[in-house]
């Protein structure tokens, strides 16, 4: 199967279990693969027959912006079932990384993967 990808996405958001955290937005960078058949848009050459990563992009800037989660689990598995649930996805592997939570590591977070039955 096809991969279509979203690497790097930073969003701001409100996310973590301490008082300290619950005041201030933190940054949260995403890196995504859905699994999608590219042969029909590849042959049409046309815009709507692909999954389009703005749109993806544009939903979750707009869900995480304004969520506000105590785990990044909780918020991982809320980004995938909007994948596949709003786009023609069969799977997603989202990587979400909390950079600077844990002092001495670039970043701390979870990766899952999940079709449409469930874990991938």
């Amino acid at each position: 199967m096809d991969k279509v990808f979203i690497e790097g996405l930073q969003i701001e958001a409100l996310i973590g279990i301490y008082d300290w955290e619950r005041r201030i937005r933190q940054p949260l960078v995403f890196d995504i693969e859905m699994a999608f058949d590219n042969r029909k848009p590849a042959a049409t050459d046309a815009i709507e027959d692909t999954l389009n990563y703005k749109d993806v992009s544009k939903r979750l800037i707009d869900y995480v912006s304004a969520s506000s989660f105590g785990l990044v689990e909780t918020l991982a598995e809320r980004c995938v079932e909007i994948i596949l649930d709003e786009f023609d996805v069969a799977q997603v592997r989202l990587k979400l990384s909390k950079p600077g939570a844990v002092r001495g590591a670039k970043a701390v977070g979870v990766i899952i993967e999940r079709n449409r039955s469930g874990i991938a």
